[in-house]
C-alpha cells in the first residue's frame, strides 16, 4: 500500500524518461524548423552577401552591413507606404469585425428563417466570382478606382471567417444564456453586445488576426486599382524599391560590376522581407493565447 504522502505520477520509469526525451527532441526540431528560416533572413539582411551566397552565414551574421536597410529607409515612400498600410489594415479589420460578427451571430440562430439559403449564397461566392475585368468595371462605376476605400469596402466579409465565427456561436455560447437574457428583457442586439461579444474574445482574436494579415499583405489590390503613388500600400512600395535596385544591379556591363550590384540587391531583398513582416511578428505574441483557443473552438463543426 503506497504511503499517504506519495502521489501517483511522481516516479517515472526509464521508459517514461525515454518517451519524454523523444517528445522534447521532436518539439525542439519542429521549433527550429519553423524559427530558423526567420532567423536566417534576419542575419542575412545584416551580413555580407558574398558570405551569405557562399554558405558561410549559418547561425550568426558575418561581415556586418546595413546597406539594405539604409537603401530602404532613405526612400521617403517607405514611410508613406507604412502609413497607408496601417490605415488600410486598421480600418479594414475594424469593418470586417463589425460586419462579420453580427452576420455570423444572426446565421447561428436557429429561429432565423431562411438562414440556410442565405448561407448557401454566401458559400457560392467562395467558388464563383465575376473575374478581374467585371470587378474592375464595377469598382470604376462605384468610384473605388484610385480610392483608398477599395482596400476596405470590397473585402468587408470573408466567408471562411464568417463560417468559423458562426460555428463558434453555435457550439460555444450556451442557449441558456439567451433564455436568461430574454427573461431580463434583452433584445437580440442587447444579448449580442452585452453577452455574446464579451464571451467571444478568442474567436474575435482569431478572425481579427486573419483579417489583419490579409490587409497587411494585400499587394494585388494596390497593383491593379491604385494609380496614385501617395496611396500605394507598403507592399507595393517595397516591390518598387526591390525592382529598381535589381535593375541597377544588372545595369553595369562588367561582370565584376554586375556581381557587386547583385550583392547590394540581395541585401535589399532580405531587408524588404524583414521590413514587411516584422510588424506582424511583433503583434502575434500578444494574441497567441486567444489565437490557439479560438482556432480549436471555432473549428468544431461547420
Amino acid at each position: 500500500m503506497p504511503l499517504p504522502h506519495r502521489r501517483r505520477g511522481i516516479y517515472k520509469t526509464p521508459g517514461d524518461w525515454a518517451v519524454d526525451i523523444v517528445i522534447a527532441a521532436l518539439i525542439t526540431a519542429i521549433v527550429l524548423m519553423v524559427l530558423y528560416p526567420l532567423w536566417f533572413l534576419l542575419i542575412a539582411s545584416v551580413s555580407n552577401q558574398n558570405l551569405v551566397n557562399t554558405g558561410k552565414v549559418v547561425w550568426w551574421p558575418k561581415g556586418w552591413s546595413t546597406y539594405g536597410y539604409e537603401q530602404i529607409f532613405k526612400d521617403s515612400r517607405i514611410w508613406t507606404g507604412y502609413a497607408n498600410t496601417i490605415l488600410y489594415t486598421v480600418a479594414g479589420t475594424a469593418l470586417n469585425l463589425v460586419v462579420t460578427l453580427p452576420a455570423a451571430f444572426a446565421l447561428s440562430r436557429r429561429e432565423l428563417k431562411g438562414r440556410r439559403i442565405v448561407m448557401f449564397f454566401f458559400t457560392v461566392t467562395m467558388f464563383v466570382s465575376g473575374g478581374l475585368i467585371p470587378t474592375y468595371l464595377l469598382y470604376e462605376s462605384l468610384g473605388l478606382l484610385d480610392n483608398w476605400l477599395v482596400f476596405v469596402i470590397p473585402s468587408a466579409v470573408n466567408v471562411y471567417n464568417l463560417i468559423i465565427a458562426r460555428s463558434f456561436f453555435e457550439t460555444s455560447i450556451p442557449e441558456e444564456l439567451h433564455d436568461a437574457a430574454q427573461i431580463d428583457g434583452l433584445s437580440y442586439f442587447g444579448y449580442f453586445i452585452k453577452i455574446v461579444v464579451p464571451l467571444s474574445s478568442a474567436i474575435i482574436a482569431v478572425i481579427g488576426l486573419y483579417y489583419m494579415v490579409a490587409h497587411w499583405n494585400d499587394f494585388f489590390t494596390g497593383l491593379v486599382y491604385i494609380q496614385t503613388t501617395s496611396k500605394q500600400p507598403l507592399q507595393l512600395v517595397l516591390r518598387d524599391i526591390l525592382l529598381s535596385n535589381q535593375a541597377m544591379s544588372g545595369g553595369n556591363g562588367s561582370v565584376d560590376g554586375a556581381g557587386y550590384g547583385q550583392e547590394f540587391a540581395d541585401s535589399i531583398k532580405y531587408g524588404v522581407i524583414i521590413v514587411s513582416t516584422l510588424p506582424l511578428l511583433i503583434v502575434y505574441p500578444f494574441i497567441q493565447k486567444y489565437f490557439n483557443k479560438g482556432v480549436m473552438i471555432g473549428a468544431v463543426k461547420g
